[in-house]
Parts: C-alpha cells; sequence; structure tokens
C-alpha cells in the first residue's frame, strides 16, 4: 500500500542543518524552512558558494551559519539538537569538473560520511541530494529511479558523475548497517535567481549570451533535450521527499522536455534578441537525452511544478539583469 506524504504545518522547534548553505538550490533550501519556522544551520567553505547567498539568509534570526570544509572537519555539535540534514554541500557545474574535479569527490565521499555520522548520532533524518547525472548518457528513456545508467567511470564528468552514485551508495549503506534514517533525491535541470552567471550550464549561459547581443553557443545540432525545471518547484519535490516513508531514490525536477535548440529560440523570443545561434562540437560524453519520469513522486505526493517554462525564463533573466546594475 502506498503512504501519501504528510507535511508538516510547522517546522518551529525543529533544526534543520544544511550543508552548502551559499549554493543557489541550498541557498532556497534553507530559506524554505526558515519561514516554516526551524532554526536553520548552513554550512559551505564558499568554493563555489556565493557570500551574498549567506546574508541573504542571515536576515533570518533563526539563522546560524559555519564557513567549514566539511570533507576535512566539522564544527562541534555535541550539544546541538539537530533533527533534518540536508546533503547540499556538492558542486554541481560542468565548468567545475575539469577546476576543481578532487574538491568534488571529496565532498561527495568523505563529506557525506561526515554529514552521515553526524545524522547517526544525532538521530537526524538524512536527505541526499544526488543527480541525474549518475544516469549519465541513457540508453532508456524518460529515466526511472530503478534504471542503473550509463556512466563512464573515467570521463570529464565522472568526478561528479562518480561521486554522486557513491554518495548514493554509502547513504543506503548507513541506512541498512545502522539504521539511519535516509532519502535521496535525484536532481534534473534546475533553474532560477541566484545561479551563478559564469556557471556554465544552458539556462545562464544562453539568457546571458541572448542579454548582450552575443552569439547564443549550441553544442551539438541542438536536438539533445533537457527538462528545465524553476528551482521554488525542486524545492517542493525535496520537501516532499524529505517527508515520505521511502529510502529508495526519487527524481525531481519537471518532466516537460526541450531540444537544446528548443530552449534557445525559447530564451531569445522571450528576451526579444538579435543574438545569432552558433553551433560548436557536443563536449565528451555529454548526455544527448534527458528527463525525469516523475511517477514514482507523484504517486506519494501531490508534487506538480508550478512555474511556467516561460515564467521562469522570465524571472532568471531580471535577476541576472539586476546583477549587471
Amino acid at each position: 500500500m502506498i503512504q501519501k506524504v504528510e507535511l508538516p504545518s510547522t517546522m518551529e522547534g525543529k533544526t534543520v542543518l544544511v550543508a552548502g548553505a551559499a549554493g543557489f538550490v541550498p541557498s532556497y533550501v534553507s530559506e524554505f524552512y526558515l519561514n516554516l519556522g526551524a532554526k536553520v544551520i548552513g554550512l559551505d567553505n564558499f568554493i563555489t558558494g556565493s557570500r551574498s547567498n549567506i546574508e541573504l539568509l542571515s536576515k533570518y534570526d533563526l539563522f546560524e551559519f559555519h564557513e567549514c570544509n566539511i570533507y576535512e572537519s566539522m564544527p562541534d555539535f555535541s550539544q546541538t539538537k539537530i533533527d533534518y540534514i540536508f546533503s547540499l554541500a556538492s558542486p554541481a557545474s560542468p565548468i567545475d569538473f575539469k577546476e576543481i574535479p578532487l574538491e568534488i569527490m571529496r565532498v561527495n565521499s568523505e563529506g557525506t560520511m561526515h554529514l552521515l555520522e553526524l545524522a547517526k548520532e544525532k538521530k537526524a533524518r538524512f536527505l541526499e541530494a544526488s543527480t541525474s547525472e549518475v544516469y549519465g548518457d541513457p540508453e532508456i528513456h524518460p529515466q526511472r529511479e530503478e534504471y542503473v545508467g550509463c556512466v563512464n567511470p573515467i570521463g570529464p564528468r565522472s568526478c561528479y558523475d562518480e561521486a554522486k552514485r557513491f554518495a548514493e551508495a554509502m547513504t543506503m549503506a548507513y541506512h541498512r548497517r545502522y539504521g539511519v534514517d535516509t532519502r535521496i533525491i535525484r536532481i534534473f535541470n534546475t533553474y532560477g535567481p541566484r545561479m551563478r552567471p559564469d556557471d556554465g550550464r544552458v539556462i545562464p549561459n544562453f539568457i546571458n549570451q541572448a542579454m548582450s547581443g552575443s552569439d547564443v553557443t549550441v553544442y551539438g545540432d541542438g536536438s539533445q533535450t533537457r527538462s528545465f525545471c524553476y528551482v521554488t518547484d525542486l524545492v517542493n519535490a525535496i520537501h516532499n521527499v524529505m517527508f515520505s516513508k521511502e529510502h529508495t531514490p526519487f527524481n525531481c525536477g519537471n518532466a516537460d522536455e526541450y531540444t537544446i535548440l528548443e530552449t534557445a529560440e525559447t530564451v531569445m523570443k522571450f528576451l526579444n534578441s538579435d543574438s545569432k545561434i552558433v553551433y560548436k562540437g557536443l563536449p565528451e560524453d555529454d548526455p544527448k537525452r534527458r528527463r525525469p519520469n516523475m511517477d514514482k513522486l507523484q504517486s506519494v505526493s501531490d508534487y506538480a511544478p508550478q512555474v511556467s517554462f516561460e515564467e521562469g525564463i522570465k524571472r532568471t533573466a531580471e535577476y541576472f539583469k539586476s546583477m549587471q546594475k
């Protein structure tokens, strides 16, 4: 029998720890739980996170921040009650795979283990933020959680792909060996305000190129596909998974699918851009099709994306414009 998610009406009196709180998605997760009345403890070393996100969160009385590198050491939480832990500390941009591969691998291995140890000690519920990259260049479409992937373990993306697969395995090992109350999500392409302008991912690239009037770069012939989820919709998906009864992974995202060429044309249209589309070679191991099967999450919750692609692009473009002022 399927157990439906029962979402709390308030988080007052609860303490939530968010690893990677200065990052794009984690800053929204932190703000979401602060608005529900929880105390939120943020951790980050600012390797890719933004200090402006911590400044925003610090306006909340119940936000506490520790600058630290979780794969080296953790703050002393011996006297702190922690109810929920979100493992969200990994860089996730393709530009990071080349620049900081060892840091990515360490935060998803040693860092994840330190967070799991803390969850074991505190008897806290633990959520590992994995990725659609664990499916690699998938041989089935759309991707279901039961699919084990087609990943190149030595390719240019492997520092992230394999690190996240390892983090999932470690999460399940702690659940089976120690009874840690774990959850796993696989995040598909997410976008919105607070993304890094130089993120290197599709939406920031297209918006910034279209706004500046420079050529919009499409890799390959543009027929490869992605499914884009607006960040607040992703946070709602994460919240539903955290309060589900299931320990095996959930896809989190938006099942609407666009070709990369359609995405470029849509962004240019919304921004009234005169930019021209130029084509470059497809990067090695770049997935040809990417779309989540969302049946599992939708079977246990009322989750449904609320922000249309058009509205999401508008909000994201307005954010990037505000950064240029």
